[in-house]
Order: C-alpha cells, then structure tokens, then sequence
C-alpha cells in the first residue's frame, strides 16, 4: 500500500514538558484516519511537526517515498491547523483568486471546491456575512484548490452547532470517497467514530493504539438484561463461558459477551431456564468505551 506519511520515534519537548513523546505510525493512501486525544495529547503539535511549522525535538518523519523534500511534499498536501483567516470584505471567490495566487494553481477549480463544500451559490457573498459553520467550509475549499493528496484538518467541527458538524462531516466522507486521503485530529470519540477508518490515540503525547476502527471496537458486545428473577440470571450467566463480566445497576443487568451470541439464542436459553426477560438489548461496545479502558489502564 502506498504511503503518504512515516513518523518514526518523533519527539517533541518545550522545556521540561514533552508535548509527543516517541510517536511512530504510517498514514497510507486512501484511508480517513484519526489523531484521537484529550487537549493537550500532543494531537495539534504532531500536525505542526509535519507541516513544518513546529520544530522536532527527536525522531524523523517523512512524505511520500522519502525521496522529496518536505517543502516539495507539501505542494500536495492540503491543511487547516489554525481557524479560517481570510479578508472579511472579500467575497469567497475574491479570497479564493488569492488563494491561487499564493499556492500558484489555476483559478478554474474555484467553482468545482466551492460546488464540494455547499458554497457555490454564496461565491459572491463577502466572507464577513459567513457563519462559522460556512467559514470552515470554505477554508476546506481553500484546501482543496490544490488538489492535495492529503487533506489535514485540526478539529475541523471545533465550535460548530450540530447541523455544521454535521455538514463538515458530510464533506469531508465525501471528500474521502473521491480517493484523498485525510487525516484530521480531533478529542471528540463521536466524530472519529463516525468518518475514520483508522485512529492513532494519544494521551499526553504517548501513542496508546493504531490501527482500524472497527478492530479497535470488535468486541463482542454485550446485553443489557432486565427480568423478575436477577438473582436466578445472574447465576447462570456466571456459569456459562460464553459471559465475561457482569455488571448490575439497580435492576439493570449488562453481561459482556466473551464470543459472538444472537440476541435469539440467549432469550431461548433463559426461557429454557425459566427466566422470563423484560428487557433485552444487544449493542457493540463503543469507541469510547474501549478509549476509557486505554486511557484508565494508563498511568497518570
């Protein structure tokens, strides 16, 4: 698979302070990954790192196949690290014409990246009168106009109400289905959950896990169970191999399954043992399930 970017042990220290610590992990063509982390994991100081503008400490990292230099690779990366900053009596075309301009590509594919971003039909609207949600969304088709093949974004829904999350949301599976690669940080679980394929998480500038999404959340579920008789089903839950752990509050009970069940097969085996359920609901366990589990077992 081709790579697009290679960090290996990179180190980032301010003072006594190690902002990343002996970071490594491979962002490959065409996937949606994420740099998953509370504020200060060191998420936004990787990203600089790599875009040149924050100094490493230790470590390297490189674009591509290695063989360009770091100026060269950016010309085909696209990035929104800081909050939009365009001229506010400029329409969105006029800052777009700039944008060409200093990034030296043509101004022909202004129409196509605004068309992509919902905003072809305010291109003539001062970028003053634009909400937030819009601001980014034209920062994106900023991002765009060079035909990256990576788009980074630092907490791209940072601010937004739920209907320009979503919005961006949309953009950016959008983006991602027409073959560019995107890497985007971000501490909400919610959104790299719902747009990443991969995530690297990161706690106070340690890597914790990398790899795909849905095998950092293949677990296999567990029920959350209500009946007349608790005690009679939890004793045969604890019995039997297929249940790893039981919890119990109040009067609901949630068994973690230690392999995969159908909800089917476990209500025919608490008929057959004269257990009646009330309540019966199958779910996987979440993202930020498994992230507490990481983020607990490391030590403060």
């Amino acid at each position: 698979m081709d790579s697009i970017l290679t960090i290996n042990n990179l180190t980032k220290k301010f003072g006594s302070l190690t902002a990343v610590n002996n970071l490594s992990f491979t962002i490959n063509k065409g996937n949606v990954y994420g740099i998953l982390g509370p504020n200060g994991s060191g998420k936004s100081t990787t990203l600089g790192i790599v875009l040149n503008v924050v100094n490493k400490t230790e470590g390297n990292f490189h674009w591509f196949d290695g063989n360009i230099t770091t100026h060269d690779a950016l010309k085909k990366v696209g990035a929104i690290i800081e909050r939009p900053n365009f001229y506010p009596y400029m329409t969105a075309e006029q800052n777009l014409k700039l944008v060409c301009k200093i990034k030296g590509v043509n101004e022909s594919k202004i129409d196509e990246k605004l068309e992509i971003v919902g905003l072809l039909d305010r291109k003539e609207s001062k970028f003053k009168t634009y909400s937030l949600g819009m601001k980014q969304r034209l920062a994106i088709a900023s991002a765009l106009l060079n035909d990256p093949e990576i788009l980074i974004l630092d907490e791209p829904t940072n601010g937004l109400d739920p209907q320009g999350i979503h919005q961006i949301r949309e953009i950016i599976k959008q983006i991602a289905a027409q073959g560019t690669t995107i890497l985007l940080a971000s501490h909400l679980l919610d959104e790299v959950e719902k747009v990443c394929s991969h995530v690297v998480v990161l706690r106070k500038g340690v890597k914790l896990y990398s790899g795909r999404v849905d095998e950092m959340i293949s677990s296999h579920g567990f029920f959350e169970l209500r009946c007349d008789n608790q005690n009679t089903l939890i004793q045969l839950l604890e019995n039997n191999s297929k249940f790893g752990k039981i919890k119990i509050e109040d009067q609901l009970v949630t068994a973690f399954l230690n392999e995969p069940m159908k909800s089917d097969d476990l209500n025919k085996l608490l008929f057959e043992n004269n257990i009646i359920l009330t309540h019966l609901v199958q779910r996987k366990e979440s993202l930020e399930e498994q992230f507490l589990k990481l983020t607990d077992n490391q030590k403060n």
